[in-house]
């Protein structure tokens, strides 16, 4: 009986609250390294809108070229969310984790090596200062959208390539890195 409510309650914080992830790529590297995890919260947004700098976690956008996965039936969904509720099972790789840059109605573009917003420079204390952006755009971000790129800009699938995704596709917001331990750290 234990175990059964304890799995009631990993499942409900993990639908409702927050989110372990497996980094699958280097797109986020120096911050991310492949096979990191971090935690999403799934309520920060839901008591703010997203803001430039943030890290977040969204659904593979359709330009991206995802296959589209068969839904699985109920109990065997609950059964896999348990597994990667409590670590035990990889989560899927279809969701994207990329860093917000640009919001609704901004004109964002890759100028001279860096990303300008509105013809304003962005700073980005978060790169290494050797990172060069290449030139994109302009691109005006439309209404209930984000601009989303890597960090590692010479190697990441990102808004450059699939556009601006959608507020509603936002899984949550990338709180900590949990692992491993060595290099945990809020985001």
């Amino acid at each position: 009986m234990l175990l059964a409510i304890a799995a009631v309650i990993a499942l409900v914080l993990r639908a409702l609250v927050a989110q372990a992830f497996s980094i699958p790529s280097t797109s986020m590297a120096p911050q991310l390294a492949v096979g990191d995890r971090v935690v999403v919260s799934k309520l920060a947004y839901r008591l703010h809108e997203p803001r430039r700098g943030d890290i977040v976690v969204f659904e593979c956008p359709p330009a991206a070229g995802c296959q589209m996965v068969e839904e699985e039936p109920l109990p065997a969904r609950a059964f896999h969310g348990l597994l990667e509720a409590v670590g035990v099972r990889q989560p899927s790789t279809e969701d994207y984790i990329k860093r917000v840059v640009a919001m609704a109605g901004e004109r964002v573009e890759g100028r001279r090596g860096a990303v300008h917003i509105d013809g304003r420079r962005l700073v980005e204390p978060y790169l290494p200062p050797s990172t060069t952006t290449a030139d994109f755009g302009p691109v005006t971000v439309p209404p209930g959208q984000l601009f989303v790129m890597g960090d590692n800009r010479g190697n990441s699938s990102d808004s450059r390539v699939f556009g601006a995704i959608d507020d509603d596709t936002v899984i949550g917001r990338a709180m900590l890195r949990v692992w491993p331990p060595t290099r945990s750290a809020f985001l």
